[in-house]
């Protein structure tokens, strides 16, 4: 990685503790990368970190750069800049430091985008429901954002948080479900008690609304191994209680050697 390559040029406040992050490039192009995979940001050590920051675990030296690889939310057609959908960890050594940034700060971002968390090796025709709590949501917006719309079979994201200001991009995934039949947009909250006003949407788990049958009511058919895979991208609870609630109707973890039939698709951090 070059030092700080990138330049911050759009940050959204989403909610107290969550932001969204735009980064060009600086004297470099962008290199091809798929939607759903990720890339390393840097931050050295003595960039300030930011008011609403605990103490850290350790001490790091001003000129020790701090690494981290975070999904990638812009579409994988977008040359211009990349976008990160980011939770701040008030302990954690590299986001205290990045939610101190402000437009026109700089940044270093990897030139090596990678993962496995892709929908290019899934037939068209077939259905994918793309689960997410929190940040989790973000690579999806690079699959929707990029070609995953142009499938022949269907499309759902289910996307959890305790709160709705927590639902990050809500607006833009209510309006592709607006203009395209074929995708659902199913959002939930488990505090609905904090919301400022009251809440009509869905308030259970995301485990739980999958036993009760969610897919079959949105869909009109139950998601099978036949024809559905689903992602899972977030809370390592929930995607432990997802995989046990889908084996039951005989799903199992894909995996490129091992299992390459399968239908569950997980990205554990």
């Amino acid at each position: 990685m070059d030092e700080l390559n990138g330049i911050i040029t759009q940050i959204i406040q989403v909610s107290p503790t969550m932001k969204v992050f735009r980064i060009a490039p600086d004297g470099w192009d962008l290199p091809d990368f798929k939607a759903g995979q990720f890339c390393a940001l840097a931050l050295p050590g003595g960039t300030p970190r930011c008011a609403e920051s605990t103490p850290e675990f350790e001490d790091i030296a001003d000129d020790k750069m701090i690494r981290r690889a975070y999904s990638i939310a812009s579409s994988s057609r977008t040359k211009e800049f990349l976008e990160f959908y980011i939770t701040l960890v008030h302990s954690g050594s590299l986001t205290s430091r990045l939610f101190s940034l402000k437009i026109g700060d700089r940044i270093g971002v990897g030139k090596k985008f990678v993962g496995m968390f892709t929908i290019d090796q899934i037939s068209p025709e077939r259905n994918i429901v793309l689960v997410a709590t929190g940040t989790g949501v973000a690579p999806y917006m690079s699959m929707l954002r990029s070609d995953a719309l142009k499938r022949t079979g269907k499309i759902a994201v289910i996307h959890g948080a305790a709160n709705s200001w927590d639902l990050g991009y809500s607006s833009e995934l209510d309006l592709l479900q607006s203009i395209n039949s074929d995708f659902k947009y199913i959002p939930t909250i488990t505090a609905p008690d904090q919301e400022m006003t009251k809440w009509n949407g869905h308030v259970d788990f995301i485990q739980d609304m999958w036993n009760k049958g969610i897919m079959e009511k949105t869909w009109g058919f139950k998601p099978m191994p036949e024809n559905t895979d689903i992602f899972l991208c977030g809370n390592p609870r929930m995607i432990a209680d997802m995989e046990t609630a889908m084996e039951v109707d005989g799903f199992s973890e894909w995996h490129k050697k091992k299992n390459p039939e399968g239908q569950i698709h997980a990205e554990k951090f």
